[in-house]
Parts: C-alpha cells; sequence; structure tokens
C-alpha cells in the first residue's frame, strides 16, 4: 500500500489534473473520453494522466486500442490516511487546549 510519502499532493494542485481526477473518481475513462468532457486537446489529457500515474494517482488498464484510466486505490487510500491524520492531531490539540482551560484557574478570572 501506498504512503502519503510516495503521493505528491501537489499533483492535483492543477485544475486541470484535479478535473480528471474527480472525472475518474466517478467512472473509468478513456482518454478521448476525458478529452471530450475537458476544453483541452486529447495530447494535453495524455500529458495530465501521465503525471497522475507517475505519481500513483491513476492507473492505466489496456482494453482493446485504447487505455481506460481509473483511481489508483492505493493512491486514493494515501491521501485519506493523510488528511486522517491531520484532523486527528487537530482533534487532540483541541481537546487538550479544551481540558486545559477548564482546569487553569487564570482561565476563571475575568479580565
Amino acid at each position: 500500500m501506498a504512503t502519503f510519502k510516495d503521493v505528491d499532493l501537489a499533483l492535483l494542485g492543477d485544475p486541470m489534473r484535479q478535473a480528471l481526477f474527480e472525472r475518474l473518481a466517478r467512472r473509468p475513462s478513456s482518454v478521448g473520453e476525458l478529452a471530450r468532457s475537458l476544453p483541452i486537446t486529447p495530447q494535453a489529457v495524455s500529458q495530465h494522466l501521465r503525471v497522475l500515474r507517475e505519481g500513483g494517482l491513476v492507473v492505466a488498464t489496456p482494453e482493446g486500442t485504447r487505455r481506460i484510466y481509473r483511481i489508483n486505490p492505493e493512491g486514493l487510500a494515501a491521501i485519506q490516511a493523510y488528511f486522517q491524520r491531520l484532523w486527528d492531531e487537530a482533534l487532540t490539540a483541541f481537546q487538550k487546549a479544551a481540558d486545559t482551560a477548564a482546569t487553569d484557574p487564570e482561565q476563571e478570572k475575568p479580565r
């Protein structure tokens, strides 16, 4: 399984790559299908998909004369784990701050 260290979140910083990634999350597609739904050429779609594939976020499967691209579950799981870890750390920090505020007598003095 990929870890977040293996996935560069900056890959989704480009709006077109993000749009491609979101379309592939809804449905695996070929370059031609993706190009018809976006204002870029098939060549540009291919270049963006290559970047996403090399970054571990999508995979391609040959079907006849074309390749079908889909989300790489391992890459998506790594992103999900990264954000879950951030969320857990933020909740822990908030809980500590709340506990400190509740038990710190200095916090109860009017200002």
